[in-house]
């Protein structure tokens, strides 16, 4: 079982000149439904409002096998909203109605399964995202964390102030992807792979990169390799990031990696291993965008990684050691 711990919103993207659309959407809550759809059982940490936009996204996340968490706000006085903006390319860039609460007390449900993943603007809009800090810091003896920092500029405005914050994140993660686009944000004119190896040194043990249609870029503190995007007719690109880390953690669990007792074993995969898994995530990530919104694909449709092959030949080679 997987965690999600985030933002859920509705995407108000235009269809027509002057008429908008409702889709769901927030990254975590997009990262939760593409995990059930590839056949991960996932649970969600979030907060909806109480009106006719949170019952559309409850409705829709129940529907794709998500559980909701009964730590989850669900009575907020109005469900955020993030307006799309589309140019000619499907690109999107927003704008943001949020709130982010803090949590009542103290976040008590222990099992958040194999991994517990976060990011975006949960991680950053206070006062909720200190309970995120301190949630990720109570989970991560026994389970593995994975982050997204999937920064949004609109919102949390100079990257000084939430640069700290998203390095806390990163020295307490085991998998960390991130977007070109993000890291020129957090990092200006710092080559993308000089911070990943920044994060791998605070401690993640997997970083990947993703650079839109040049494909991905990841590493290990042992190897590095770069992978080809999957071309594909762009509708949008509303949740391709979200869905890319779905498919990166779905290829991870079907290779058991994805637990906190395969740390070690993560960190020492190999090339072939960390290709697959993001070729793989590639994939997910090019059925989205041809697609209206966020809506990735299930996994029937998908092909079937061959990181398996790659970590029993891993096993045969290392031996016990690296369990």
């Amino acid at each position: 079982m997987i965690t999600v711990v985030g933002e859920t919103l509705v995407d108000l993207i235009e269809e027509t000149a002057g008429t908008m659309a409702a889709y769901p959407g927030g990254s975590p809550a997009n990262v939760a439904t593409a995990l059930a759809r590839l056949g991960q059982p996932t649970t969600l940490l979030t907060q909806i409002g109480y009106d006719a936009h949170g019952r559309m996204l409850r409705a829709y996340i129940e529907g794709n096998g998500v559980r909701l968490s009964q730590q989850s706000i669900l009575n907020l006085a109005q469900t955020s909203v993030a307006t799309t903006h589309l140019n000619p390319k499907g690109q999107a860039t927003y704008d943001f109605n949020i709130e982010w609460q803090a949590f009542p007390g103290q976040m008590v449900e222990d099992a958040h399964g194999d991994c517990l993943h976060t990011g975006s603007l949960a991680t950053v809009l206070q006062p909720g995202a200190d309970d995120v800090l301190a949630l990720v810091r109570r989970a991560r003896p026994s389970t593995m964390i994975s982050f997204d920092p999937n920064c949004r500029p609109s919102v949390t405005g100079d990257p000084i102030g939430a640069r700290g914050r998203i390095d806390a994140f990163v020295s307490l993660s085991d998998v960390v992807k991130v977007s070109g686009d993000d890291l020129d944000w957090i990092y200006p004119g710092r080559p993308y792979q000089e911070a990943g190896r920044r994060w791998l040194a605070l401690g993640a043990h997997v970083v990947v990169v993703t650079l839109g249609e040049l494909g991905a870029w990841a590493a290990t503190r042992r190897y590095e390799v770069e992978v080809a995007a999957h071309h594909t007719d762009v509708v949008d690109t509303v949740g391709a990031g979200d869905a890319f880390t779905a498919g990166m953690l779905a290829a991870l669990s079907e290779a058991d990696l994805l637990k906190a007792e395969r740390r070690s074993t993560l960190a020492a995969a190999d090339r072939a291993v960390l290709t697959e898994v993001v070729e793989f995530a590639a994939e997910v990530a090019a059925r989205t965008c041809a697609r209206r919104g966020a809506n990735p694909p299930v996994r029937a449709e998908l092909s079937v990684p061959r990181a398996e092959v790659s970590l029993g030949m891993l096993r045969t080679r290392r031996g016990a050691e690296i369990d």
